[in-house]
């Protein structure tokens, strides 16, 4: 048995971990880059975006093979440094080397516009304003924000039957480029369990797809895609079931977060498929729907029109029948084989459930006993004047 319990905070909380944000002059005036450390060396595990283009940070990462250790992360938003080639790498090397203290295996992470090498003099001159000792998570989660419009971090304590403890922490951002499949999405993770780096890659992998695999804003893939697991095992303490529970907690919080921050977002959706033959299917149409421009678009409008939800699940490509679907808006039933047109009285009601921040989109396949749900939001025209005017 456990108890896990909420705190205030983020990362800075966490027994042994170091972090805080500057203004380094990427951004006109705001903060803009960021680091974490940890007094002791940390186990790192990650998942990678899939995008072929992976940025430099991601290879340079990649280049200390499998089970390294770190104890130190640098980020920098604003500038992504993705398509530059070795000189990208190089210059991630080229700032380490000017860092203020000893670090093993430095680790950069970045996010921003594509295509730039990284402001080199610029992060160098800032390192004189960090203090590494300092524990400071808000300026943190800020200073990795690109258009989010909130910072994204969370603190909790796991409480094991003997009273024994250990902490997780976590930031993140988010808003465009997301469908993450391992957004444009950074998070970090760090705690002071005790635990195995077998049991971290092992339990990363399964709640990334639940979470941050499982949402999309834009269906766009980003270059620079990073989730990063960081155990220091300061408290010496540790239970798997306890850990695996309290990081699907965090993860679909950050997951859902980064939605409801989603550029021009005013709806966060669950696209809930039950009844697939199998879970590649129900995975498959999930994310069909929670990518589907259509859709998004007719949840902007707050229209029930089914007819866009039957016809992309229809073109996800899974074997399905008319015969058996079941379409639902929360719990008002929409479409079935019996109730195939939307009646005054139905439409009211389904209208009234698209008018909420937050609803649940069901459909039944009636193909077998498989389920899956992927996140969406709707696409308004802020999305498009936001991303039409990004490197202005």
């Amino acid at each position: 048995m456990f108890n896990i319990f909420a705190l205030n905070g983020g990362i800075g909380e966490v027994d042994g971990f170091f972090c805080g944000g500057v203004k380094a002059g990427l951004k006109k005036d705001d903060y803009d880059l960021a680091f974490v450390r940890s007094e002791n060396l940390y186990d790192v595990s990650y998942s990678l975006t899939t995008n072929f283009f992976q940025a430099a940070p991601l290879k340079h990462l990649q280049n200390y093979g499998k089970n390294f250790k770190s104890d130190f992360i640098l980020i920098n938003s604003k500038n992504a440094n993705a398509m530059t080639g070795e000189v990208g790498i190089k210059d991630i090397d080229e700032i380490f080397k000017n860092l203020k203290i000893e670090t093993t295996n430095p680790i950069m992470s970045s996010t921003g516009v594509i295509g730039y090498r990284l402001p080199i003099e610029k992060i160098i001159t800032a390192f004189e304003k960090f203090d590494f000792n300092a524990k400071n998570s808000d300026l943190a989660s800020r200073a990795i924000m690109t258009t989010d419009r909130f910072k994204k971090e969370i603190l909790y304590k796991v409480e094991l039957e003997n009273g024994e403890s250990f902490k997780v922490g976590a930031m993140a951002k988010g808003a465009g480029m997301i469908n993450p499949s391992m957004a444009t999405m950074l998070c970090f993770i760090a705690t002071d369990a005790d635990i195995p780096k077998d049991d971290m890659d092992e339990i990363l992998q399964e709640v990334v797809e639940e979470s941050f695999n499982a949402i999309s804003v834009d269906g766009d893939t980003s270059t620079n895609d990073t989730v990063l697991l960081l155990a220091n095992k300061k408290s010496k303490i540790y239970d798997k079931d306890a850990f695996r529970e309290v990081l699907k907690i965090i993860l679909k919080h950050l997951a859902l977060e980064i939605l409801r921050d989603g550029e021009g977002t005013n709806k966060v959706v669950a696209f809930e498929i039950t009844g697939a033959k199998s879970k590649a299917d129900a995975i498959k149409v999930a994310k069909k729907l929670s990518n589907s421009l259509l859709v998004k678009t007719a949840l902007f409008g707050e229209d029930p029109n089914w007819g866009r939800i039957a016809s992309t699940v229809g073109s996800s490509g899974v074997k399905c029948c008319e015969e058996s679907l079941v379409i639902k808006y929360d719990d008002v039933l929409i479409y079935s084989k019996v109730q195939k047109e939307l009646d005054k009285q139905t439409e009211e009601k389904a209208y009234k459930v698209m008018k909420k921040d937050s609803f649940k989109i069901s459909c039944d396949l009636g193909m077998g006993e498989e389920n899956y749900t992927a996140y969406g939001c709707d696409l308004s025209y802020e999305y498009v004047k936001i991303n039409a005017e990004y490197r202005t």
